[in-house]
């Protein structure tokens, strides 16, 4: 996102590192490195530059020299910039990028930072300086000459000139701008680095191209170990600063001289955006306005309903993708072509290898007027799309998709474990590689989607009929998901007998994703401001009123709408779309013995897809549990009459509930297959799932979502499910045996003693203003504990009387918050979650 003024303590604070008054005791130089400059200037003043010196002898016959947006002289170790005198003042997009990261770090190829700068010369000095969109007005009304004198951009470092080229364009070094941390242009944070250290940071080489300049740069940061941990009893000293290097792409980009008409969000429809503030309105009000993001898509024939466009958006496969995979990269970009014939585009959106150097002499895939999707070596199982944007109007310049490798790890385990009931091929390892292609061909048209400007959409698949997504016909015509850019991944909910083909079971492009980039990219030839274009629009935006699965994310939602959750399929069905679910894991749980490889090596495989098994199993309970204190929200305009907003029904949330007691709380035995447990470590199986339990238990305790179950009360009275009726449905799902007189077994003793500590947790820690909740769980706890008192005095059985009497014990001191014990009181200084991680292993 591009950050707005800098402050000017920070600027301050890049001035005295980089500037020419630098402070004194500075380190010394590295070996061969120039000298610094001395000043004796009076504290608090700018020192005074030298005249400039001959171009010649400043830039010498030994100088290397490449032409581009600047000339770029590298002589020995100095890097030198001779900046036309048109570009001076200009506005170019600078952008930081970690290109290589030490082992282990999930940060190769991410922008570091993007801001607008500018290189602005008074006298002999150059200055690099911010350049901020954020305030706008219209040139012709009388506020705009103090909407552009009231912002002051920061200056991030300064220059001498030390020559002067043809056209008396100023010759900077800036060696030192890109040795050392400018402004926000920091990897310090991807490597949790306390300090850039001089000594060991320099600039690698300098690129000139036509358009950009790039400038790689090695910087490496002392990293603080993690502080010992406080164990009583046991003194750990700190471990040892330790040391990171990270290699950093800078590349300064020339903005277009004539910026594309933006197009202003509209938050039904899911786009990235930039902000700014128009003090120009004729509203009562400055106006704050959303560009969204899009490439520049222009049509060759504006006659023709359906025209190429002058410049496709081309996106590079790196020469160091898997060359069987190359194909699949193709298809998944070009997937999006449907979509962009009807926004008029025709093969908008292409995909290409390197070319060679007879085919295009020009190309290097540094040069960030490229676009590239880029394969990288790296354990992390993911992908990302982000993108380069012009701020003043919200094009797109440029996005580098990064592919890791280890992505196919992360496919197979979906695929096996959300697909292997429906499909045969996913019973054995490994996945085909034409199967493993398509997968890699759905992510590249998931992250080609965030490149073109569309951020995830959440809510368009709980909009789908729930028992359509086993229809062959529906998933033919619609597919089991209305967009890719929700995270729903596979359809586990098809069963075996449906007999779908599997191809239907893996997301494509779908009817939502065809609607956003109608209205993003569909141009509006008569509208000559963005104004003009809205209108049509919110016309185009309408069609959601008859087909609810093109509908888009609520800003008013609050984490609260049940049909915004991950991973889902059939939400708008929670439960039954669960229940289909848990009956296909049941299924690969079984096949999961035969899969594993027997290849001589140890049961490493095994163990994955189980622990993906069961966590698709926990997301999948995930969905069900956002029913309860959950809303269905729709986005409306002032121009939609009715309710932005309705509780889930009350009979939905119990059932809810319900089924949670059932498929959580009552022991899945199932998840504890002694085929498999038998070859895991002993304890794990059920030290995963009391760690699942307790989840499920913490999340239907939660703050806020009793505080919504409150609400709910408020607004519906004895149609809202209230908070003493969770509290009653989940008594019967944890105390069953209570009631029944049943033994209790030892994981459902872990699972009772789990949720009398959330209960004292959630009475004694903190509450929201008007908490009620506390009362009702206050009022549960006394009458737990009568109750554990009256079974443990009934009680024959001695393991039985005295777990009894420990809820009981539990349960009165909780009740007491002067004699109640600490949420941890062997380890009072470990962080709270790591607690709960140590309290999920059993104790029986």
């Amino acid at each position: 996102m591009i950050k707005t003024l800098l402050s000017a303590a920070r600027a301050a604070a890049v001035m005295s590192l980089l500037g020419p008054a630098a402070a004194p005791a500075q380190p010394a130089p590295p070996p061969g490195a120039p000298p610094a400059a001395a000043s004796s200037a009076a504290p608090g003043t700018a020192p005074d530059p030298a005249e400039p010196k001959p171009f010649d002898k400043v830039i010498t016959a030994e100088a290397k020299t490449q032409a581009g947006l600047f000339r770029v002289h590298t002589l020995k170790n100095r890097v030198y910039f001779e900046i036309p005198k048109a570009l001076l003042d200009q506005p170019l997009l600078m952008v930081a990028t970690a290109a290589a990261v030490p082992a282990g770090i999930d940060h190769v190829g991410r922008s570091l930072n993007e801001e607008v700068v500018r290189f602005t010369m008074k006298g002999n000095r150059v200055y690099f300086q911010t350049v901020s969109h954020a305030y706008i007005s219209d040139p012709g009304q009388p506020i705009a000459g103090a909407v552009r004198g009231s912002q002051r951009d920061a200056i991030l470092a300064s220059f001498n000139v030390e020559a002067l080229g043809p056209g008396e364009a100023p010759v900077i070094e800036v060696t030192r701008l890109f040795a050392a941390e400018v402004g926000d242009f920091s990897a310090r944070q991807a490597v949790r680095g306390t300090a850039l250290d001089p000594m060991r940071s320099y600039v690698e080489q300098a690129r000139a191209f036509p358009g950009s300049l790039r400038v790689d740069a090695v910087h490496t940061y002392s990293v603080m170990a993690s502080p010992a941990l406080l164990i009583p009893g046991l003194v750990l000293p700190p471990a040892a600063p330790r040391s990171a290097t990270v290699s950093v792409a800078y590349n300064l980009v020339k903005l277009p001289e004539r910026p594309m008409m933006p197009r202003l969000m509209d938050d039904r429809v899911g786009f990235f955006s930039v902000a700014r503030v128009d003090f120009g309105s004729e509203e009562h009000e400055s106006k704050r306005e959303h560009l969204i993001t899009r490439w520049r898509l222009e049509k060759k024939d504006p006659s023709l309903p359906v025209s190429e466009p002058v410049r496709p958006v081309v996106w590079y496969i790196d020469s160091a993708t898997p060359a069987h995979l190359v194909p699949w990269v193709k298809k998944g970009v070009e997937a999006w072509n449907p979509a962009f014939e009807a926004a008029g585009f025709r093969n908008a959106i292409q995909a290409r290898p390197y070319p060679s150097k007879d085919e295009d002499p020009e190309f290097d895939p540094q040069d960030v007027r490229y676009s590239i999707i880029r394969w990288v070596p790296s354990l992390v199982a993911n992908a990302y799309g982000p993108s380069l944007t012009d701020p003043r109007s919200g094009e797109i310049l440029n996005a580098n998709i990064v592919m890791y490798h280890n992505i196919m790890r992360l496919l197979r385990d979906w695929y096996v474990t959300q697909a292997g009931a429906a499909d045969p091929s996913a019973r054995q390892l490994p996945l085909p590689d034409e199967l493993m292609g398509e997968l890699v061909a759905y992510v590249v048209t998931h992250e080609v989607g965030h490149s073109l400007g569309y951020p995830h959409n959440h809510k368009a698949s709980s909009l789908y009929p729930t028992a359509k997504l086993r229809d062959a016909q529906w998933l033919k015509e619609m597919g089991h998901v209305p967009t890719l850019m929700d995270y729903s991944r596979l359809n586990y909910v098809v069963q075996p007998e449906d007999r779908i083909d599997p191809a239907l079971l893996i997301p494509r492009l779908g009817p939502y994703d065809i609607f956003a980039t109608r209205w993003g990219y569909t141009p509006i030839p008569q509208a000559r401001a963005p104004e003009e274009e809205r209108a049509t629009l919110n016309r185009w935006v309408r069609e959601q009123d008859d087909k609810p699965w093109l509908r888009f994310s609520s800003p008013k939602a609050e984490d609260a709408d049940y049909g915004e959750v991950r991973e889902a399929v059939g939400d708008a069905d929670a439960v039954l779309a669960t229940t289909w679910g848990v009956a296909n894991l049941k299924r690969i749980v079984k096949q999961l013995p035969d899969m594993a490889r027997k290849d001589g090596r140890d049961d490493r495989t095994l163990e994955e897809l189980y622990r993906a098994t069961l966590g698709q199993w926990a997301r999948e309970m995930s969905h069900v549990t956002a029913l309860v204190g959950g809303y269905d929200t729709r986005n409306k305009h002032n121009d939609q009459p009715g309710a932005t907003f309705a509780a889930a029904d009350r009979q939905a949330q119990a059932r809810a509930v319900k089924f949670l007691a059932e498929q959580v709380l009552a022991t899945p035995q199932w998840l504890l297959d002694p085929a498999i447990a038998e070859r895991l470590r002993p304890s794990e199986p059920g030290n995963l799932l009391l760690a699942q339990q307790r989840t499920v238990l913490r999340a239907l305790l939660e703050r806020g979502r009793t505080a919504r179950l409150q609400a709910q009360e408020a607004a519906l009275g004895d149609k809202a499910y209230r908070v003493d009726e969770l509290l009653a449905d989940l008594r019967s799902g944890v105390f069953g045996e209570l009631s029944s007189g049943a033994r209790v077994a030892p994981p459902r003793r872990n699972l009772q003693r789990a949720y009398v500590e959330l209960l004292a947790e959630r009475l004694n820690g903190p509450g929201l203003p008007g908490d009620d909740a506390k009362a009702a769980i206050r009022s549960e706890l006394k009458e737990l504990k009568t109750l554990f008192s009256s079974r443990a005095a009934a009680a024959r059985d001695r393991v039985q009387k005295s777990h009894l009497e420990a809820l009981a014990d539990s349960s009165a001191k909780a009740l007491d918050p002067k004699v109640a014990e600490p949420a941890s009181p062997l380890f009072p200084f470990f962080p709270r979650a790591l607690v709960d991680e140590l309290q999920c292993w059993p104790s029986d």
